[in-house]
């Protein structure tokens, strides 16, 4: 067990423990600097929670950390997508605390191809060197094979089955939730919706919202200065008319709320906002059968 009290199962390897004790310590050099007075720090008492290896669909092995209760079987699932940072220690303990809810929680390392976003030290390069480079269908493959994961591991109940994402995980809940049937929600936590189409990334939620599988509960700041609000009323707009999840999803926003609000760990947070959205979303994972 290391400083931050994540502790790992007996039977991982080296290198699994030492991608692990990265996940418990480190932040994205790029989000410095970090607030410590404000970051929570969820123990690991209880749980079983740590580094896992995730086999994609061409083979490579995929690091992924993993919490969840440590007696018991049948939890539900949540996929947590990381934001632009990539799995660092905000992502981890996110886990942890939807493995305090009785939840399996699952963040794969969706960057791994490209680079380890936790070592670059700006967020211009971050974008240019790696975000930019990682393609959409890459992330829906290898969110699959994160599934395929939790059915093989047999602790989780994978057909209930959420996903919640922060930031560019905001936008990946919607687009994988258009693109696996089997999802029955999703939390998206101000991710874009609507932007310029790239080679890489050719569509937007805004454009997938016939095809959404669950509903999905969206999270946004009203003073966000990356998400216009004029974005989130399309948004709104194009749900009415999408899919029978579609038209139960919801979108919330918080006023005078920037962007980042969830991120305990940098200036944007805001703890009432946070606070009411987790219980937002633990909420709306129940009422839609992710539990």
């Amino acid at each position: 067990m290391d400083g931050d009290n994540i502790s790992f199962d007996d039977s991982v390897s080296r290198r699994k423990a030492l991608f692990g004790t990265a996940f418990g310590t480190a932040f994205a050099l790029a989000a410095q600097p970090v607030q410590a007075q404000s970051v929570i720090t969820t123990p690991a008492d209880g749980l079983t929670a740590g580094a896992v290896t995730v086999k994609t669909k061409d083979g490579k092995d995929m690091m992924a950390y993993r919490a969840m209760p440590a007696s018991g079987t049948g939890f539900g699932t949540i996929l947590v997508v990381q934001e632009i940072f990539g799995v660092h220690q905000h992502i981890t303990d996110v886990c942890r605390r939807f493995a305090k809810a009785g939840y399996y929680a699952i963040a794969p390392d969706l960057y791994f191809r490209q680079g380890d976003a936790t070592k670059v030290t700006d967020i211009p390069t971050l974008m240019k060197d790696i975000v930019s480079k990682v393609p959409d269908a890459q992330v829906m493959g290898d969110l699959d094979a994160t599934v395929a994961f939790v059915k093989g591991e047999g602790k989780a109940d994978a057909a209930k089955l959420g996903i919640t994402g922060f930031c560019w995980g905001g936008r990946i809940v919607w687009m994988y939730d258009a693109h696996n049937p089997a999802v029955k929600a999703g939390v998206a936590w101000y991710g874009p919706l609507a932007r310029d189409a790239t080679p890489l990334s050719p569509t937007n939620p805004v454009d997938v919202t016939k095809t959404l599988a669950g509903p999905v509960q969206g999270l946004y700041g009203g003073a966000d200065t990356g998400i216009s609000q004029e974005s989130v009323e399309k948004m709104r707009t194009a749900l009415k008319s999408g899919s029978p999840a579609a038209q139960k999803s919801q979108i919330k926003v918080y006023p005078d709320t920037p962007h980042g609000f969830n991120a305990d760990y940098r200036p944007s947070y805001r703890k009432g906002a946070a606070d009411d959205g987790w219980q937002v979303c633990l909420a709306w994972f129940k009422a839609n059968g992710v539990v």
